[in-house]
């Protein structure tokens, strides 16, 4: 790892040179291009990913700053009681007008891993509850699985098409599919092979959506 090569004082300010020879390169290439940075921001994109320093949005995506407005907690959730997560969304899709959000787990993701256990590790426990929801709703897919790599590659999975289901029962989104076009989509990336898999689950209204969580008066 790169940290290892430093000290803790070096790695700090390694920080700070990279900042400067950023800035530098993108000068370089084109004078103007932090003043129309400074303009505005119209991302098409919301990602709302797992806090794992191995998955940065734009670096995976091939995308510059100012194209994915982005969230991100442990283990990815869309977690209705959570502020944090209902106020990026409530911006990017109403004021920012995303026509796409995409919730981006990933492979060997320590909070779904942690969830499958049993032993208590924290604060984050109560977090990762919502994870052990989705093991027993499909808990006789789960432990049809008899390696336990498998079992917890396909946990991931399960836990962002649970994920993509719970952005579909937020009045926001709703409200959305009744004015525009608004998609929500369920990737996992890959650590070990840097490859972005499309579980294609993608919703873009209220038709797969159980009546019950539908909002008639938004």
């Amino acid at each position: 790892m790169a940290n290892e090569k430093y000290t803790a004082t070096e790695n700090y300010q390694r920080l700070l040179d990279n900042n400067k020879k950023f800035v530098a390169e993108r000068l370089a290439e084109d004078p103007s291009y932090f003043d129309h940075l400074a303009e505005g921001q119209s991302p098409d994109f919301l990602w709302i990913g797992c806090s794992d320093s191995r998955v940065p949005a734009n670096t995976i995506t091939g995308t510059d700053s100012g194209e994915i407005f982005v969230h991100r907690n442990v283990a990815n959730l869309v977690d209705i009681t959570d502020m944090n997560m209902l106020s990026v969304l409530h911006y990017s899709v109403d004021v920012l007008k995303v026509r796409h959000i995409i919730v981006c787990g990933h492979y060997g993701c320590g909070g779904v891993l942690a969830a499958m256990g049993n032993s208590h590790i924290g604060v984050v426990n109560h977090w990762i509850s919502a994870i052990k929801d989705v093991y027993s709703q499909n808990r006789q897919e789960l432990e049809a699985i008899a390696d336990e790599h498998e079992r917890g590659r396909r946990l991931v999975e399960l836990n962002v098409i649970a994920q993509v289901k719970n952005l579909a029962k937020i009045p926001h989104v709703q409200r959305a599919w009744k004015e525009r076009e608004l998609r929500i989509h369920g990737w996992v990336y890959g650590l070990s092979d840097g490859i972005l898999h499309d579980l294609d689950v993608m919703h873009d209204g209220l038709e797969d959506i159980d009546p019950i969580y539908r909002f008639d008066n938004i």
